[in-house]
């Protein structure tokens, strides 16, 4: 949920204090202007922290999306190779996997009891 609202900067001063704690909602975020023109964006730490990390990314990797899509269809196709596969090729043994399994926590049935 994307909410934008727009103050004057005179008053967003007024109400710094309930505006910090109205953009801690994901997506609340104010536009400030001076003489009608925006001047600065006010967003909670975090919300900015995570758009400079999209940034940083898409920076680094400009084509993430068709890779992303790409990766996509070659797992529908099974044009993949197994974690284990690429550590066995590189010479590390893995122990075998577990014979008995467990449920999650949680569930209906017993929880931690092992299935067999």
């Amino acid at each position: 949920m994307i909410t934008k609202n727009i103050l004057s900067i005179t008053e967003a001063r007024k109400n710094i204090f309930k505006l910090s704690d109205a953009v801690q909602k994901s997506g609340v975020y104010y536009t400030l202007v001076q003489h009608g023109r925006p001047k600065v964006v006010l967003m909670s730490a975090d919300e900015f922290d995570s758009w400079q990390e999209t940034m940083d990314v898409l920076r680094e990797m400009p084509n993430l999306p068709k890779e992303i899509k790409k990766a996509r269809e070659e797992f529908k196709r099974g044009e993949y190779v197994t974690l284990e596969a690429v550590l066995a090729k590189e010479g590390y043994v893995l122990a075998d996997k577990a014979k008995n399994k467990y449920v999650p926590s949680g569930s209906a049935k017993k929880r931690a009891k092992r299935i067999k």
